[in-house]
C-alpha cells in the first residue's frame, strides 16, 4: 500500500536524488535544483514503510521534481496523475509543474497531465572549446564579505529579487569564492557567478550574471560571461547557464560566449477538470 508523507530532512532522500540526477540527459539548472528546490516542500512515497520516491512542490503550488524508483510497485503515471488531479490530501493543491527537456521521464508525466505549457527558460551548455578575443576585456574582482550589502543593493535595483534572500544567497557565494564584481569609477556595474556543484553534476560550473540596467547593450555581459567561461575551463569544468525565454539580450551575450541552448525549462499548467 502506498503512503505519501512529508519529508522533514532532505538527507532522507539523498540516494533517490542521486538516482534522479543520473537519469537526466543533460546537466540540470543549478538555480532551480540547488536554489529553489531546497526551499520547497518535499513529500516521500512509501510502500510498506520503504521509501521508493519523492516529489517537490514550491510555495506557489508548482511541482519542481518527481521521481519514482524502479523498486516501486505502483506505476509512475498512476501516482503522478493522482497528485496532479489533487487527489492527495497530503500534497494538496497543485497548479502545474516546472520541468526541463533534460528530464524525459518527468517531462512525459507532466505532458500527460498538462492543459497548456510555455517555455520558461533556455538552458545553455558549452559544447566545444571557445576562445574569445575579449575574454580579458574586463577586470572582474572576487567579492569580499565587506561588499555583501553593495551586491545585494545592486541586485535588488536591477533584477528586483528579495533583499533577504539575496543576502543569504550572495553571502554563501562569497564564502565559497564564487562571486565576482565589475566596478568602474567606484560603481558596481556587473556581477558574475561561477557556481560549483558539491554533489551531482560535479564536472559542470553553473554561471550567472547581472548587468546594471543603465549599462546594458554595451557588450559588458559578453565580457563577463567570457571571463566566467575561462574560469570554468581553467578548472576543467564545462560551463552551463540559463536565461528567461524573453531575455533576448542575455541570449545574444550567452551565444557570443560560446554556449548553445540545448534544452528548455517548461512551465506546465495541469488540467483539473
Amino acid at each position: 500500500m502506498l503512503e505519501i508523507k512529508p519529508i522533514e530532512t532532505l538527507e532522507v532522500i539523498n540516494e533517490l536524488k542521486k538516482q534522479y540526477f543520473e537519469q537526466s540527459t543533460a546537466p540540470l539548472d543549478g538555480m532551480w535544483h540547488f536554489g529553489f528546490v531546497p526551499m520547497s516542500s518535499h513529500y516521500g512515497f512509501y510502500e510498506d514503510d520503504t521509501l521508493v520516491g519523492f516529489c517537490c512542490i514550491n510555495g506557489d503550488g508548482y511541482m519542481l521534481q518527481f521521481y519514482l524508483s524502479r523498486a516501486a510497485h505502483i506505476q509512475a503515471r498512476e501516482l503522478f496523475t493522482l497528485i496532479a488531479e489533487q487527489n492527495s490530501s497530503v500534497v494538496g493543491s497543485i497548479k502545474g509543474a516546472f520541468v526541463s527537456t533534460a528530464e524525459p521521464h518527468y517531462l512525459s508525466l507532466c505532458l500527460d497531465n498538462s492543459s497548456s505549457f510555455k517555455v520558461n527558460a533556455l538552458m545553455y551548455q558549452q559544447v566545444a572549446p571557445f576562445i574569445s578575443e575579449s575574454a580579458t576585456g574586463l577586470d572582474l574582482t572576487l567579492a569580499s564579505q565587506e561588499q555583501l550589502d553593495e551586491f545585494v543593493e545592486f541586485a535588488v535595483s536591477n533584477i528586483g529579487a528579495p533583499a533577504q534572500w539575496l543576502s543569504e544567497y550572495f553571502g554563501n557565494l562569497i564564502k565559497r569564492e564564487e562571486l565576482w564584481g565589475y566596478w568602474k569609477d567606484g560603481r558596481l556595474l556587473a556581477t558574475g557567478e561561477c557556481r560549483l556543484f558539491d554533489e551531482h553534476q560535479t564536472k559542470y560550473a553553473d554561471l550567472g550574471m547581472i548587468v546594471a540596467e543603465s549599462e546594458r547593450g554595451q557588450g559588458i555581459a559578453t565580457c563577463v560571461l567570457n571571463h566566467l567561461v575561462s574560469l570554468a575551463n581553467e578548472r576543467g569544468l564545462i560551463p552551463v547557464c540559463s536565461t528567461e525565454s524573453g531575455n533576448l539580450g542575455a541570449q545574444k551575450a550567452i551565444h557570443r560566449a560560446g554556449l548553445e541552448p540545448l534544452n528548455r525549462i517548461i512551465q506546465m499548467e495541469f488540467d483539473h477538470q
